[in-house]
C-alpha cells in the first residue's frame, strides 16, 4: 500500500487539506511552561538561599492549583501566559497539542486491511465530510494483513466527530476515537472526556514553541532585569532549547567565566551540606557525575553528557526548555523517561537567590537522582499516571510530586534524609527540614495528594519515605484508583505510550510478561546451581 502517494494527492488536490495545513501542523507543535512546582527553592525573609520570591510563588501556585480548570475566564493565571484556549490546552487529542483553527483537534486511529484502493475510500469519505486533516501517520498492524492509521482533525462538535466515527466503521475493522474520548468499533460505548497526551516520545517536541514563563522573558524584579548582556544571554540560550528537536544533538552552551563562577558558588557551599545532609543515593551518584560529566565548581555540566550518563544508568534522558511548563505537560514527559531542563543560570549579582528554576537547580537538585533505578521507576510511574488523567487526579499527582521529587525526604539507617530537588538546592530549607521545627508524617500518596502547601515559606510538614521502592509500589496502587478509563505502558523499545484498552493489545503484553518471566525463572535455576 503506497500510503505516502495517497497521501501526497490528497494533500495537492482540491480538498480540506490544503498546502497551508502543512503549515499549521508546523505552527501546532507548541507546548507551555514547565512544571510550576519543580523548581521552588525558596527561603525565609532573613535567610541567604536560593529563593523564589513570595509573589511569584503565589503566581506558580497559582497556575499549580487553577491551571486545571477548563474555563480560563475562572483562571485569570492560567487565561494570563497561555497563549490557545484553556479548553484546546485541556482536551487535546493524541498527537496534536495546541489547535491553530477552530474547534476541536480530534485523533481517530482506524485499521484496515491491506488491499488495492483502501486507504483512498478512506480518505475520499474524509473529503466528503469536508474534513480539514492536519495530519496522517501509518505503521504496520499488529494484526495480519493490517494497517494502522492516525489522523488529526478539527471537529467543531462531538457529533462532528460520531459522523466521522461512523463513515470509518464502514471501510475499517478498528476505529478509536480519542479526544473527546476513546470508543472501540464493537462497543457502543459513550465519549468520555480525556485531555490529549503524548504518545511517542518525538510529541514531547509540541512543548518546544509555545510562550513560556520565564526564559527569554524576565519580571521587573528578576537580579536581571535591567542587565542588557544577561538578557541577550538568555535569549541566546533559550533560542537554541525553542529550536531542539528529538533525535538531534542536544545544545552545547560555552558558559562563560562569569557564569562558572556563578555556578562554582553554589556548587561548593551545597556540596558541604549534601555531606550531611542528602540521601545515601545522592552521594553515590555525585563522584559519578564529577567522573563522567565534569561536575566541579570550575565546569558547567553540559546536558548532552549527563543525558548519555542517565541513559547508560537507567534509560532517562534530558532535553533543554525555555521556561516552566504546565504540570500536565511536566509529568507527561516523565512517562518517557524524559526530565526537561533549562541551561541557562542566574544571575551573578546574586548568586545565592533565583526566582526561577536554572541549571545549579537542575544539576544539583534533579539530575543526581535520575540515575539511580529506584527512583527513576518511581517518577516514571506519576508520569505514567498523568497521562490521559482528569484535571483532578492530575492535581492530585503534582500535589504528590510535590511532597517527593521536589521536597521529600526518606529514613535511612534510623536517620532522616533529604531527596526532594527543592531541599537539595536550598541552603536554608535543606538545614530546616531535619531539624524538630517541622512535623514530620510518613510518606501515603493517598494523604500527599490532598494535602496543601504553604509556597512563602518553609513546608510545615513533610512526607517521610521509608525507600524510592516502596514510595514506586504505593504510587503505582494509587494510579490505579484514578478514574482514568484505560491504562497504559511505555514500550522502551518503540519509545511509544501503548494504550492498553482492548483485549489483543492485552493478551501481546501478558505474553510478553510470559516470556520475560521464563527467562526470570531460568536465570534463578542456573543461580541455584551454583
Amino acid at each position: 500500500m503506497d500510503v505516502s502517494a495517497l497521501a501526497r494527492s490528497y494533500v495537492s488536490a482540491s480538498s480540506p487539506l490544503r498546502a497551508s495545513s502543512a503549515a499549521s501542523i508546523t505552527r501546532s507543535r507548541s507546548g507551555i511552561r514547565k512544571l510550576s512546582t519543580s523548581s521552588t527553592l525558596r527561603q525565609s525573609p532573613n535567610t541567604n538561599s536560593p529563593a523564589y520570591p513570595p509573589h511569584n510563588q503565589h503566581k506558580r501556585l497559582a497556575f499549580l492549583k487553577s491551571g486545571f480548570n477548563s474555563s480560563a475566564s475562572q483562571n485569570p493565571v492560567r487565561a494570563s501566559l497561555a497563549t490557545d484556549k484553556s479548553s484546546e490546552l485541556n482536551h487535546l487529542p493524541f498527537g496534536a497539542p495546541g489547535n491553530s483553527g477552530s474547534g476541536l483537534r480530534t485523533t481517530i486511529y482506524f485499521t484496515i486491511v491491506d488491499r488495492v484502493g483502501a486507504l483512498d475510500e478512506v480518505l475520499v469519505a474524509l473529503k466528503d465530510l469536508s474534513i480539514s486533516l492536519k495530519r496522517i501517520e501509518s505503521r504496520p498492524s499488529r494484526s495480519k494483513h493490517c494497517y494502522d492509521f492516525f489522523i488529526d482533525f478539527d471537529a467543531a462538535t462531538e457529533t462532528d466527530v460520531r459522523a466521522v466515527m461512523d463513515e470509518l466503521k464502514s471501510t475499517a475493522s478498528v476505529v478509536n476515537v480519542v479526544s473527546v474520548g476513546a470508543s472501540d468499533a464493537d462497543t457502543s460505548a459513550a465519549l468520555v472526556s480525556v485531555p490529549w497526551f503524548p504518545r511517542k516520545i518525538s510529541d514531547l517536541d509540541a512543548y518546544a514553541t509555545k510562550d513560556h514563563e520565564f526564559g527569554a522573558q524576565l519580571s521587573s524584579d528578576h537580579p536581571g532585569f535591567t542587565d542588557e548582556t544577561y538578557r541577550a544571554r538568555r535569549a541566546e540560550i533559550t533560542r537554541l532549547a525553542t529550536q531542539y528537536r528529538h533525535g538531534e544533538p542536544l545544545p552545547t552552551i560555552k558558559y562563560t567565566d562569569q557564569e562558572i563562577a556563578t555556578w562554582g558558588a553554589v556548587y561548593e557551599k551545597l556540596m558541604g551540606l549534601h555531606q550531611t545532609h542528602a540521601c545515601e543515593e545522592l552521594q553515590y551518584v555525585y563522584p559519578l557525575l564529577v567522573q563522567n560529566c565534569g561536575y566541579s565548581t570550575n565546569s558547567i555540566p553540559q546536558l548532552a553528557s549527563v543525558s548519555r550518563f542517565l541513559k547508560d544508568c537507567t534509560g532517562w534522558t534530558l532535553r533543554p526548555v525555555t521556561g516552566l511548563l504546565t504540570s500536565r505537560d511536566f509529568l507527561n514527559a516523565l512517562a518517557f523517561r524524559v526530565f526537561h531542563s533549562t541551561q541557562y543560570i542566574r544571575h551573578h549579582s546574586r548568586p545565592f537567590y533565583t526566582p526561577e528554576p536554572d541549571v545549579c537547580h537542575e544539576m544539583l537538585g534533579h539530575v543526581p537522582l535520575y540515575a539511580d533505578p529506584d527512583f527513576a521507576e518511581f517518577s516514571q510511574e506519576i508520569g505514567l499516571a498523568s497521562l490521559g488523567a482528569t484535571d483532578e487526579d492530575c492535581a492530585k499527582l503534582t500535589s504528590i510530586y510535590w511532597f517527593t521529587v521536589e521536597f521529600g525526604l526518606c529514613r535511612q539507617k534510623g536517620e532522616i534524609k533529604a531527596y526532594g530537588a527543592g531541599l537539595l538546592s536550598s541552603f536554608g530549607e535543606l538545614e530546616y527540614c531535619l531539624t524538630d521545627k517541622p512535623k514530620k508524617v510518613p510518606f501515603d500518596p493517598h494523604k500527599a495528594a490532598l494535602t496543601p502547601y504553604p509556597i512563602t515559606e518553609y513546608q510545615p510538614q513533610y512526607f517521610v519515605a521509608e525507600s524510592f521502592r516502596d514510595m514506586k509500589d504505593k504510587v503505582r496502587e494509587f494510579a490505579a484508583t484514578l478514574k482514568r478509563p484505560f491504562a497504559v505502558r511505555y514500550n522502551a523499545l518503540t519509545q511509544r505510550i501503548e494504550v492498553l484498552d482492548n483485549k489483543e493489545d492485552m493478551v501481546r503484553f501478558a505474553t510478553g510478561i510470559r516470556g520475560d518471566l521464563s527467562r526470570l525463572i531460568s536465570a534463578l535455576d542456573k543461580l541455584a546451581e551454583l
